[in-house]
């Protein structure tokens, strides 16, 4: 498969997948498990498992790892630059205009794109819990795994939560079958990812090094979104504390402007991570355009090289029989994590009223009952939040 094709099929999900990254997930399944068939249900759920692992924006590095699949490493970029392309443009463009003020989005729009979310989610999770919380290990994985992630929320609880799986699984699971599709002919040696590997963590430690010792405002700018992009688990909004630490404290970005920023990208279809775009073009170095570029870069570059570095390993690992029988349980972790995830932050973040539930009812009609294509249903929820709002008022 070519790289443009992968980069055609991300750029349509870049300008349609609006909720964050657990509703990018039920994107990513609804396209390429349901109606592509790029990936069967567990090599997906292996991919959305190695990338919960991994620091960084979780959904951006599923989608680097689908594009890798199916295309290598330069599907893996394509992938990473058609989901990414959408939100960044329309950050950059947002934060050009900044200082003219005004609201960034109607309210209701919002709102409905947000409610969408949850039907997207909801379905994801349905789909997946059918594949791969069969049985009553997997159930119980499943449910215990829900539990435990609304009781503790947090990014270090879900690891915790896919390892103990793992554990259950190794130790209880009495099937492990192996992977029902060849191994990708365009993967990386190990020699390769494992230099990518060694990239990543000179990066980490050089740039900020590199920042001091020169005293050069650029380069500290790009270390610290480096830093944050690599050193974040959970990705989204849990990158919004390192930001804030990165940029608005050294005084590349004023208090106000990296809120409004954080705010409008709660609007953006594709990753939150796209954020870096606005903050690129408020800190003008070396200038909007290329402030821009290079922060989204920085912003990313630890995830690409992390995902696309490991990819080599993972395709052996996955293959090793304790290491299936343990994904058994990954696996079925990974849908209680989702399942929680559907009510907190999802759910509780959308639903306000009977007026919001009756139209994620009906957005979940459209994707699972008539199978609609996901761009036409979030229209349809971007129009119900704009007239829900028009009739309720402000």
């Amino acid at each position: 498969m070519s790289a443009g094709r992968v980069f055609i099929e991300f750029l349509r999900l870049g300008l349609t997948s609006f909720g964050g990254p657990v509703a990018h997930i039920g994107y990513f399944r609804g396209r390429f498990v349901r109606r592509l068939g790029w990936l069967d249900e567990t090599a997906f759920a292996d991919l959305v498992a190695l990338c919960q692992f991994l620091p960084g924006p979780a959904s951006s590095q599923l989608g680097m790892a689908i594009g890798q699949e199916k295309a290598g490493s330069r599907g893996a970029l394509a992938a990473f630059v058609g989901f990414t392309l959408p939100s960044a443009v329309l950050m950059a463009l947002l934060a050009s205009g900044f200082v003219a003020g005004g609201a960034l989005l109607d309210r209701g729009l919002l709102s409905g794109l947000v409610i969408v979310a949850v039907a997207v989610v909801a379905e994801a999770v349905r789909g997946m819990a059918l594949s791969l919380a069969r049985g009553a290990l997997g159930a119980t994985i499943a449910l215990a795994a829900t539990a435990v992630a609304l009781l503790f929320p947090g990014s270090l609880t879900q690891i915790g939560i896919l390892a103990a799986g793992g554990v259950a699984g190794l130790m209880l699971a009495t099937a492990a079958p192996a992977p029902s599709s060849p191994s990708s002919p365009h993967g990386l040696s190990r020699g390769a990812g494992g230099a990518l590997l060694i990239v990543f963590g000179g990066l980490l430690v050089g740039l900020p090094a590199l920042a001091a010792a020169t005293g050069q405002p650029m380069l500290a700018f790009l270390a610290g979104l480096y830093r944050a992009g690599a050193l974040v688990f959970g990705g989204g909004h849990v990158v919004l504390p390192l930001l804030q630490d990165a940029m608005v404290g050294p005084g590349f970005v004023s208090e106000p402007a990296f809120v409004a920023g954080y705010g409008a990208a709660q609007a953006m279809p594709g990753p939150l991570f796209s954020f870096s775009a606005w903050l690129g073009v408020m800190a003008g170095l070396p200038g909007p355009f290329w402030g821009a570029v290079l922060a989204v870069l920085a912003l990313f570059a630890p995830a690409f090289l992390l995902v696309v570095g490991a990819m080599p390993f993972w395709r052996e690992l996955r293959r090793v029989a304790p290491v299936r029988r343990a994904l058994v349980g990954v696996n079925a972790a990974v849908v209680g994590v989702l399942a929680a995830a559907l009510y907190d932050p999802v759910f509780t973040t959308a639903i306000h009223g009977w007026r919001d539930l009756a139209l994620a009812i009906a957005c979940y009609g459209l994707l699972a009952v008539l199978r609609l294509p996901s761009w036409m249903v979030v229209l349809f929820a971007a129009g119900g939040g704009w007239a829900i709002a028009t009739l309720t008022g402000p």
